[in-house]
């Protein structure tokens, strides 16, 4: 159990570090004027996407999971409740930031990079939230 929940640790550590560059890198992509410069922003977060955040996120469902299957009485505690509510917020903001790569290839003044700013928060929010419910576990 111990190594899946290092595993798990280490798994979200590295999803937060992708969605936090990721939400920075769109930043960046909102502001650039030249087609050259963009370009490269999107092979920068495609490669950020498929090298870290997607296999990183994927393994920690399936570790966090785990971890629920090996000791389904978590599922009783009103703070695992509020936990994967919040890493649904995580799913989300992951999902949204696709869509929103997306939307940039194809229209890239089509969000300010104030809107980028202010998503760059979210999942470091969830993340603090998530952090509080396994750590001091409130209910």
């Amino acid at each position: 159990m111990l190594w899946i929940k290092a595993l798990h640790v280490i798994m979200v550590i590295s999803w937060m570090a992708g969605l936090l560059y990721l939400y920075r890198l769109f930043v960046y992509h909102a502001m650039e004027t030249e087609a050259v410069v963009r370009e490269r922003f999107q092979v920068m977060e495609r490669k950020l996407l498929r090298g870290i955040a997607h296999p990183s996120g994927a393994l920690s469902l399936i570790t966090g999971i785990t971890m629920l299957v090996m000791n389904p009485g978590y599922l009783k505690m009103p703070w695992m409740h509020v936990k994967l509510t919040l890493v649904l917020g995580l799913l989300v903001s992951h999902g949204q930031g696709m869509y929103y790569r997306q939307r940039l290839i194809t229209e890239p003044t089509a969000y300010s990079h104030k809107k980028f700013r202010l998503l760059n928060e979210v999942p470091t929010l969830l993340m603090i939230g998530i952090v509080i419910m396994v750590i001091v576990r409130p209910f």
